[in-house]
């Protein structure tokens, strides 16, 4: 395969400058708002190096878009610390709530962490 599967993601929320101010706080890092034609988006981010491996995506608002604690993909976001202690130590204070704490997935895979976000979505955080 010459290409990751996932290219972009977007997570949907109800008030996109609470949502911004939730994912700014945890994971320290701006995220850009943009209006498409009536539909709200803010942007996370790129890597510096655009070889880095991951990718990179969007909160979004329009009526479309509805924030899930149960129903849809859960989607992953790298610690941009190294360790996702940093960013679940920040979590509750930005309004979000942990599900699950940090478990060892296994030494060859790394940690990960679940949580709410403002908006009520399911996220997971995730380190080496």
């Amino acid at each position: 395969m010459e290409v990751n599967m996932i290219s972009w993601f977007e997570i949907p929320v109800n008030d996109m400058n609470r949502a911004k101010k939730f994912y700014e706080a945890v994971f320290q890092v701006p995220i850009s708002i943009n209006d498409f034609g009536g539909i709200l988006m803010g942007w996370f981010p790129p890597a510096e190096d655009i070889t880095a491996p991951g990718i990179s995506g969007s909160l979004v608002q329009h009526e479309e878009y509805v924030p899930s604690r149960t129903h849809g993909p859960l989607v992953y976001f790298n610690s941009q610390s190294g360790d996702i202690d940093h960013e679940l130590g920040r979590i509750e204070e930005a309004g979000g709530t942990i599900l699950k704490p940090k478990i060892l997935i296994s030494n060859e895979v790394g940690y990960m962490a679940v949580i709410v976000d403002t908006e009520g979505n399911r996220i997971a955080l995730y380190n080496k």
